[in-house]
């Protein structure tokens, strides 16, 4: 059971404040390092500490329709020439944070996910058509459970801090996940992977693919035989 927090339906910015404040205490809570820019009316709210990378945060409302959590990403301005709808790119943010009041829930959404989008939905439960494809599962931007892979990455980070970084495959890595969690969420990681997040893919307890995001340059017959936002690389 959860408190819920009542807010003016009509009063967006006490909305906005309301959840700035929820999601910088969640973060806090669960270790997160958070920071405010001293200016206001910036692209992104807070500053996340997360995994020795520092994440521009833009803080939204979300709101929940049955099994769906809404979050309005876009805004407007009125120029000389009306209005004009405005959208976040990943070169002015790094992540979108929604808390939700309905479910007093925080989620952290990669940037590339919102580019240029003015809406995203975040599902509770699964598609009544069973769709799987295209499908954002709302427990998968939790931001408690982004907060622990980023624990398990400080880990392997720990672990391989007396090696010199040249000289082990998995110093450079941000998160390590098992082979069959890689499978189901594939999707997922692969967004990720595309916003600029490394990960080590293990099986069997040992290191067995690394996911990073394409180099920006690549020739091409390299480009040819690699997906355009993804490279698997084989660990040694």
């Amino acid at each position: 059971m959860h408190e819920h927090t009542f807010v003016p339906a009509d009063n967006g910015n006490h909305k906005g404040a309301v959840a700035e404040a929820k999601i910088a205490a969640a973060a806090i809570e669960l270790g997160i390092p958070v920071l405010k820019p001293m200016s206001e009316h910036g692209r992104y709210d807070l500053v996340f500490d997360m995994a020795g990378r520092l994440r521009r945060v833009q803080c939204k409302w979300a709101n929940r329709r049955g099994d769906i959590v809404v979050v309005y990403l876009g805004g407007s301005y009125l120029s000389p020439h009306g209005y004009v709808r405005t959208t976040y790119s990943s070169d002015e943010i790094d992540a979108v944070a929604a808390y939700c009041s309905e479910l007093d829930r925080c989620f952290l959404i990669p940037g590339g996910l919102v580019a240029g989008k003015y809406m995203l939905h975040l599902r509770l439960g699964p598609a009544r058509n069973s769709q799987r494809a295209a499908i954002n599962m709302a427990d998968d931007y939790d931001l408690g459970a982004i907060a622990q892979l980023g624990e398990r990455s400080d880990g392997i980070r720990k672990v391989v801090g007396s090696s010199p970084t040249s000289s082990t495959p998995i110093a450079s890595l941000q998160s390590a996940v098992n082979a069959n969690e890689f499978r189901r969420r594939f999707g997922w990681y692969m967004q990720r992977a595309h916003t600029g997040e490394r990960f080590l893919v293990t099986r069997r307890g040992k290191p067995y693919v690394r996911l990073a995001p394409a180099a920006p340059t690549l020739p091409l017959a390299a480009a040819e035989a690699v997906p355009p936002d993804l490279s698997l690389q084989r660990s040694p």
